[in-house]
């Protein structure tokens, strides 16, 4: 049961400090030298604060036999601390990220299954209040109880209080909703790939951003998605299976590894590119305790995201690239991308050649004249928050934080190609390079217009 299982996990992580000197005053983990550490406090969570051992096999009959150990071991800490309550053994200022309790739970309506509409009315008639398109963030803030709004920047993401629960709900259990940040929302629906095109997803698993992806290209077109993880890779398979997506294909293969020069990725003119990151970003609905990264773990991973954006830049097709991280460090955002431009500005091209390079010479009179092929794209200029001041141009970047957008801390910058040899702009909304949209048009309170083409109804 999923809800059950949230919640063990929940209190194991919330009892954690409590549970290591219990496992290490009982001496546990030596007397069983093959128990995981991590399925150890689930164990001893549950058997000594929880419902008691619901699971059958060796592991219950383990955690049984050291049963009387642990129970006394659990009485001395409560008679070392001075306390009565198994709660009182917790930490006062034990609690979940800064943030949490403040940042909304975000659900994507998936349009590749039904439409924003349906899924409105199919909370309505689970008792909840739609209240309308929200106007802003400060209305998101407010949210409580049973009440909703569309979002105020993105057109298929609903708004709910924070806490919500919506993974037993049969919309989640079918793939006609989708469980995803909006500062997560933002690089599928910022990279725009009008249908039919062809989309690399180089960093892709758990598979949230290929769906997105998906429905933004109405499943027409194909896309590429590498994870080197073949267990995340098959629960990626399987989620997007049940979000209805068609036309991907699955690699196992590191992103770096792929040759931009083959002929299966001649027309990929899209590349949406998370690398893995520091994670500094994440809010977390749950208690945890995380060093922050060292000055060199932060380096090491700057050098792989300069790595990989600038192999990204190289496929001949591309148009668009969206570089994203959960990360709130300067190192493994901005500085990244004004390293790579900087990089790729070092080679040359010249107009109506082939070869490779980021810049083309252009001739004016008797002034040669640098065009970078690159370029930052300004995309979103009503975002609230903006790069830091790292480089020139570097406030066309976007940041997201649950302070001032109420989501994870994110990062996003666009570039696009530009100058000779470059296509077609992407079929991003206008209004998404100047202003929040898609809901263009709809006022406050008043539900989305209805799509033409119905999907399939949620009843």
């Amino acid at each position: 049961h999923v809800r059950q299982l949230y919640a063990l996990v929940s209190e194991t992580l919330r009892y954690s400090p409590v549970l290591e000197k219990l496992l290490a005053g009982a001496a546990l983990l030596r007397a069983e030298k093959k128990l995981p550490p991590q399925l150890a406090k689930v164990l001893v969570y549950d058997l000594l604060f929880g419902k008691g051992l619901k699971c059958g096999g060796r592991w219950k009959a383990l955690a049984r036999r050291h049963r009387a150990r642990l129970e006394a071991e659990l009485a001395r800490l409560k008679v070392q601390q001075k306390v009565s309550r198994n709660e009182d053994l917790l930490a006062p200022a034990r609690a979940a990220s800064p943030g949490a309790s403040q940042v909304p739970r975000y659900v994507r309506v998936n349009t590749l299954k039904t439409c924003v509409d349906d899924v409105i009315d199919f909370f309505k008639r689970q008792g909840y209040s739609y209240l309308g398109k929200a106007a802003s963030v400060e209305e998101l803030r407010a949210l409580s109880g049973k009440k909703f709004l569309l979002d105020l920047h993105l057109p298929e993401l609903l708004v709910f209080p924070p806490q919500t629960d919506f993974h037993d709900s049969l919309l989640y259990t079918s793939g006609h909703i989708i469980l995803q940040d909006k500062a997560s929302c933002l690089p599928a629906f910022l990279l725009g790939p009008a249908a039919g095109s062809h989309v690399i997803d180089a960093c892709a698993a758990p598979g949230n951003k290929t769906s997105h992806l998906a429905a933004i290209l109405k499943n027409k077109g194909q896309i590429f998605a590498f994870d080197v993880d073949t267990k995340r890779l098959a629960t990626m398979n399987t989620m997007l299976t049940r979000a209805g997506v068609t036309g991907f294909q699955l690699a196992q293969q590191d992103f770096l590894t792929v040759n931009p020069g083959d002929p299966k990725y001649s027309k990929v003119t899209h590349i949406l590119l998370d690398p893995s990151c520091s994670g500094s970003g994440m809010v977390n609905r749950v208690p945890r305790e995380e060093a922050a990264p060292s000055a060199e773990r932060l380096q090491a991973l700057a050098g792989f995201q300069r790595k990989v954006l600038s192999h990204a830049l190289s496929f001949p097709a591309l148009r668009r690239l969206v570089y994203s991280t959960c990360s709130l460090h300067r190192e493994e955002n901005e500085d990244v991308v004004r390293a790579v431009l900087q990089e790729r500005g070092s080679a040359f091209r010249c107009a109506g050649l082939g070869g490779g390079g980021t810049q083309r010479r252009v001739l004016r009179g008797s002034v040669l004249t640098l065009v970078p092929r690159h370029r930052l794209v300004n995309a979103f200029p009503s975002w609230p928050c903006r790069g830091l001041a790292a480089f020139p141009g570097a406030e066309s970047c976007l940041r997201a934080s649950p302070a001032d957008t109420l989501t994870h801390g994110f990062f996003v910058a666009v570039l696009e190609r530009h100058g000779e040899g470059a296509a077609a702009p992407s079929s991003l909304p206008a209004a998404a390079e100047e202003n929040p949209q898609h809901g263009e048009g709809t006022k406050a309170g008043a539900a989305p217009k209805k799509k033409r083409r119905k999907k399939q109804r949620v009843k």
